[in-house]
């Protein structure tokens, strides 16, 4: 039996319309069922914040797990670090400087030297020693390094800060002078 026109228009409207709910649903847009909207919309939405925190999970985990390993080569620096000072050695030198380029790349730079203002952000006071030779609250000595990731720190430095000597002008003055 031949096919009419007609037909033949029907079933190809039939198929571009069956062609395209395919495509919307390939391409991730579903058509909602009729008088769920607004259910539909909110799954949607709740589906959408569950990728971003997903997401943001995943991130946080792999920075602190990178964290933590760069905290562990910091350890080795340390003990190259201690070895060189007990008894120094180019050979065991080339090794720190080959140790700390591995952190540069990493975007690791050490904190706290002696003569810098001490930070709490950055530094840990182990020690508070007296001294007329520099501004109090500065750091005299470095017991160890800090370590910081851009804006982060790895590990804050600890440090001996100076205060001001025993024999300030402030304790010199006469109780008298001044007071009205």
């Amino acid at each position: 039996m031949p096919s009419s026109p007609a037909s033949d228009e029907e079933r190809g409207a039939r198929q571009a319309e069956g062609a395209a709910q395919v495509a919307d649903q390939a391409s991730g847009a579903v058509e909602p069922p009729p008088g769920d909207d607004e259910r539909y919309l909110r799954a949607l939405a709740d589906l959408e914040n569950y990728r971003k925190r997903s997401a943001q999970e995943v991130d946080r985990r792999v920075t602190e797990q990178a964290e933590r390993l760069l905290l562990d080569w910091i350890e080795a620096v340390d003990s190259v670090d201690r070895a060189l000072s007990m008894q120094p050695s180019d050979g065991l030198r080339s090794v720190l400087e080959q140790m700390e380029a591995i952190l540069a790349r990493q975007g690791v730079e050490r904190v706290g030297a002696a003569g810098d203002r001490f930070d709490p952000e950055l530094h840990e006071a182990i020690s508070v020693r007296e001294s007329d030779e520099v501004p109090a609250r500065t750091v005299l000595d470095v017991a160890r390094s800090g370590y910081r990731r851009g804006e982060r720190v790895l590990r804050p430095a600890q440090v001996v800060v100076s205060r001001e000597g025993g024999g300030s002008e402030r304790e010199q003055e006469p109780s008298g002078e001044g007071e009205d």
